[in-house]
């Protein structure tokens, strides 16, 4: 398959920046938000309804082959909570608060038992009705620290222990982040769908 466009269905900068870097320059990702402000409601009860709910959003308002990235953190104490809610934990009030609610959430949990996943599935629709969307998932396995550490990231991005590089997330170069993490995981996946591996 051959795409030297694609929409992103995120008005996200970071993420923008962050997929586009790692897709590479052979196709050229736009914002959903050079086209329209609006959001579609996740409706959806998993990071892959929601993905494909927001690619066929995209690729209709568009008129362009739309990818969508649905991710979150799962933690395992929690039952993979907040999961596909990750970004509106706080009631929409931005990562700090989500931050805080998580550690809130698990102040009392022993180091052992503080197990979680990033979770990233991209969804990539030909057209809004496309009835075969491509769907790629990545996981990123860590766990949950006691307290924010590191600079870089966004998100859960403080929190996230890295075992393989003995540091969390925010802590890591951007370059090195975009190798690791599960977005990074689910697009080396689909540059081999498209032939671009």
């Amino acid at each position: 398959m051959n795409f030297q466009q694609l929409v992103l269905a995120s008005h996200n900068a970071g993420k923008l920046k962050e997929l586009q870097a790692m897709l590479g320059q052979s196709v050229q990702l736009r914002s959903i938000g050079e086209f329209s402000q609006v959001e579609p409601e996740e409706t959806g009860l998993s990071f892959v309804e929601n993905a494909i709910l927001k690619a066929r959003n995209a690729a209709r308002i568009s008129g362009l082959p739309a990818l969508a990235d649905d991710s979150g953190l799962a933690v395992d104490f929690l039952g993979g909570a907040p999961g596909i809610y990750s970004a509106r934990y706080a009631d929409g009030k931005g990562d700090a608060a989500n931050n805080a609610k998580l550690l809130e959430a698990l102040k009392d949990v022993p180091e052992d038992q503080r197990g979680a996943q990033f979770v990233c599935v991209l969804a990539l629709v030909r057209h809004a009705d496309d009835p075969l969307p491509i769907l790629c998932e990545g996981l990123w396995q860590g766990r949950i620290l006691f307290e924010a550490s590191g600079e870089h990231g966004f998100g859960y991005d403080p929190l996230f222990w890295v075992p393989e590089r003995n540091c969390s997330s925010a802590d890591l170069a951007p370059l090195d982040k975009n190798q690791l993490s599960h977005r990074a995981r689910a697009m080396a996946l689909l540059r081999q769908r498209l032939g671009l591996a």
